[in-house]
Formats: C-alpha cells, sequence, structure tokens
C-alpha cells in the first residue's frame, strides 16, 4: 500500500517537467494497471502497513479512483491545449487522488475522517479555478459549508468513541452503541455527501460550476464516500439503526421520487446528470439502511457503476459543449445530424444510466429492490414511481439532445477525436463488462 502512495507522491515533482501532460496520464493508467493485479477477493484487509490496508469494499472504490482521475486527465485536454495553469491542475489532482486513496484505504476511523475532510480543498480549488462563470465561487462556498457543518459533530463522535473504545481501528469496533446523538452525529456527514434530499443544494450548483475533471471526480468519487462511510460505521449502529433507519430510508426515497420529477423539467443538460445523480444515491442510501446482506452489496454495486455511468454522461456534455459553447438543451438539439457517431454513446450511456442489461447498474438496482420490498411491502410504491421516472428522464435526456431540428448556427457535422472515443469506451467497458465477474460486487460481506 505505501508504494502507491511513494509513486503517487512521486509523480507531484515530475509534474514540473516540460511538454508533461500526456506522460502523467500514461503514468496513472500505469498505476491503475498496477492496482489490478493487486486484487483483493477476502472481506478480511490485505497488504497492510502502516495504517493502511484494503479489503474488497475499500479496492474497487480505489480501483475507480485511479481510473476516473486517469479519464480526467483524458477528458481535459482543452487545459493543455490553452496551457491553463496545467502544471497547478495536475498537482492539484494528483493530491487529490492521493487524498482518495488514502481515504478508502484508511483502518483508522480518525485517519478516515482526516483524508475524508482533505480531498474536499482540491475539488474545491477544481471548481474555483477551472469552473466556467462567476458563480462558482458561491458553489465552491456551498460545497464547502455544506459538508463541513455536517462533518464536525463527526470529529466529536470519533472521540467519544475513542473515549469508550481506546481504539479506533475498523477490525475492533464491533460494539454497539444505543446513543442517538452519536448516531446522528456520524451519520449526518456521510448523508450530506452523498447526498440524501433536502441537503443535495451544493451538488447541482458545484456540477454545474465545475469544471470537465471536476464533474467527473464530484460524480465518480465524491458522492461515494458518503456510502463507504456508512458501510463502515454501521457495524457499530446496528441497534439504534434498526430504530431509526426507517425514516432517513422514507426520506431518501421520497427525495429520490421529487428529484425524479426535477430532472424532467431540468434545460442544462449538467443540471440533469448532476440531479440524476441524486436520484441514484437516494437508493444506495435506502439499500444501506434496510442493513441487510442484499441492501449492502447492492449499494457498493450500484455505487461503482454508477461512478462510471455518470462520468461518461458528463464527458458526453462537456463535449457538445465544446462544440456549441452552451450546455442548455434548446441549443444541443438534434446532435445526431451534428455527432452522428457521439449519438450511439449517447445511447449506450444513457442506456446504461437507467440500468438496462447488460450493465452493471441493473445488478444494483435488482439487488436494492430486493431489499428494499423485503424490508417493507410498502417500499414498492415508491421504488417503482422511482424505476419508471429513472427511464423516463434519461429518455428525456437522449431524446431532446438527439432528435430535433438543428440549432440553426451550427452548419458543418463535427465527429469527435480518438481521444474522446478512447475516453468513452474506457467508461462503457469497464460498466458493462463488470457483470461477467459480478461476485466481487456481491460477495464482498
Amino acid at each position: 500500500m505505501l508504494k502507491i502512495m511513494l509513486m503517487l507522491i512521486m509523480l507531484i515533482p515530475l509534474s514540473f517537467i516540460m511538454m508533461n501532460y500526456w506522460l502523467m496520464q500514461l503514468y496513472l493508467f500505469m498505476i491503475s494497471f498496477i492496482m489490478m493485479f493487486y486484487i483483493v477477493n477476502s472481506y478480511s484487509y490485505m497488504y497492510l502497513s502502516l495504517f493502511m490496508g484494503m479489503d474488497l469494499l475499500s479496492y474497487g472504490l480505489i480501483l475507480l479512483s485511479f481510473w476516473i482521475c486517469t479519464l480526467m486527465l483524458t477528458a481535459s485536454e482543452s487545459i493543455n491545449r490553452f496551457n491553463y495553469s496545467k502544471d497547478l491542475f495536475i498537482i492539484n489532482l494528483l493530491v487529490l487522488l492521493l487524498m482518495l486513496y488514502l481515504t478508502f484505504s484508511s483502518m483508522n476511523l480518525f485517519y478516515f475522517y482526516l483524508f475524508f475532510e482533505g480531498s474536499l480543498i482540491p475539488t474545491l480549488f477544481l471548481i474555483i479555478g477551472w469552473g466556467y462563470q462567476p458563480e462558482r465561487l458561491q458553489a465552491g462556498v456551498y460545497l464547502l459549508f455544506y459538508t463541513l457543518l455536517a462533518s464536525l459533530p463527526m470529529l466529536i463522535g470519533i472521540f467519544y468513541i475513542y473515549e469508550n473504545q481506546n481504539t479506533l481501528f475498523f477490525m475492533l469496533l464491533k460494539i454497539n452503541f444505543n446513543n442517538m446523538l452519536l448516531y446522528l452525529s456520524m451519520l449526518l456527514a456521510f448523508l450530506v455527501k452523498m447526498p440524501l434530499f433536502s441537503v443535495h443544494l451544493w451538488l447541482p450548483k458545484a456540477h454545474v460550476e465545475a469544471p470537465i475533471s471536476g464533474s467527473m471526480i464530484l460524480a465518480g468519487i465524491m458522492l461515494k464516500l458518503g456510502g463507504y462511510g456508512m458501510l463502515r460505521i454501521f457495524n457499530m449502529l446496528m441497534l439504534i439503526g434498526f430504530k431509526f433507519n426507517l425514516y432517513w430510508l422514507v426520506l431518501s426515497l421520497f427525495g429520490g421520487f421529487m428529484i425524479s420529477l426535477l430532472c424532467l423539467r431540468q434545460v442544462d443538460l449538467k443540471s440533469l446528470i448532476a440531479y440524476s445523480s441524486v436520484s441514484h444515491m437516494s437508493m444506495v442510501i435506502g439499500g444501506i439502511m434496510t442493513m441487510n446482506y442484499w441492501g449492502f452489496s447492492g449499494s457498493y454495486t450500484l455505487m461503482i457503476s454508477h461512478g462510471l455511468c455518470s462520468s461518461g454522461l458528463f464527458c458526453l456534455a462537456n463535449m457538445s459543449y465544446e462544440r456549441t459553447g452552451s450546455r442548455s438543451l434548446f441549443i444541443n438539439k438534434g446532435m445526431m445530424n451534428f455527432m452522428p457517431s457521439m449519438c450511439l454513446w449517447w445511447f449506450l450511456l444513457s442506456s446504461s444510466n437507467m440500468a438496462a442489461p447488460p450493465s452493471l447498474n441493473l445488478l444494483g438496482e435488482i439487488s436494492l429492490l430486493n431489499s428494499m420490498i423485503s424490508w417493507s411491502m410498502f417500499t414498492m410504491i415508491w421504488l417503482s414511481l422511482l424505476s419508471f421516472f429513472s427511464a423516463a428522464y434519461t429518455l428525456y435526456l437522449y431524446s431532446y439532445s438527439q432528435h430535433g431540428d438543428l440549432y440553426s448556427g451550427m452548419y458543418s457535422s463535427s465527429n469527435g477525436t480518438l481521444r474522446e472515443y478512447l475516453l468513452l469506451m474506457l467508461h462503457w467497458i469497464p460498466l458493462n463488462l463488470l457483470i461477467m465477474k459480478s461476485e466481487l460486487c456481491m460477495l464482498w460481506l
């Protein structure tokens, strides 16, 4: 574990070399492939070093972090082309990747909290430094204050656990606390990060103002930090969870349905995809709150698949934005005429977004449906509405952007470059091939 951390740290001075952009991307690809050989196939910790280790739960998310960060460099080619402070961009990205790697591989609750909060700062720099509109400052403040305000009680909760247990190692924290305040303080930070409906306002704002790399990391990894944290701490909060999880589950399902309706009236491509993330994450929250096997493994599967799928959709939205200079659905109409071969990619990633087979989303959603309906039959109403509207807004996104009259300002056609096809392939292929090896996602408990 330490050797990969040192590899990442040593890449930082390398980023000052001239003409280094694609070199960095190749190095990150190399580290991603090295990580693939580290596959963990047991639920106990392996590759222990210092305070770090991997079990199957953290392995998938570490690999996803490396993969998405490599693809972020591939997607942000305009930063390299216009030399838009690219050295700082690469350093920022490497620091962010290092923070995420340390977050997922920490075996200690306090270290996890430290890096969990630390990963906010590079994300904030990404949004403020490379974002588009002046409103990005407001978006950055929203992001920071929502997450920090909810996280401070968690720090106090961690101190309380240490006071009682004299340890913060995940493996040793098996005692069940029956403490309402502890339950709230530990959970709230993760629910804001997910985000839960009613504390989700920072997410669409941050997405719309962020550059493509910021959107990819937010959708791909940042939302997963909340789910990962909840899966880690629930072995301490089982008893009290049986009493109070009901409220979170109802709120998240109702919220997911409301957000789905909100998606149907968005006119901004990025905003629509960002709200659809909130809707998908509400199912993940519901699955974790049922605290049964289907729910835990299904939420983990949906987190991995949503990371790839949502990130790919943001890449597509950005490709349209680079051509037309607008993210509005009114201008990005009839893209089938303007970018004919991108239409296939829009279709493939949209179908994955509404959990069509053979994508990994399908596996995650089926097991989440299983978990919540086995928990209570009444969830069936909200789940059926959620699934229906999820398909509805995805079809709305696809049909509005691909069909219809072409905006009169665009005369020629403009197909993608090789880099863009590669970028989309590397999102879509893992998403649809992982279902062949789905026991890695489903059997980690």
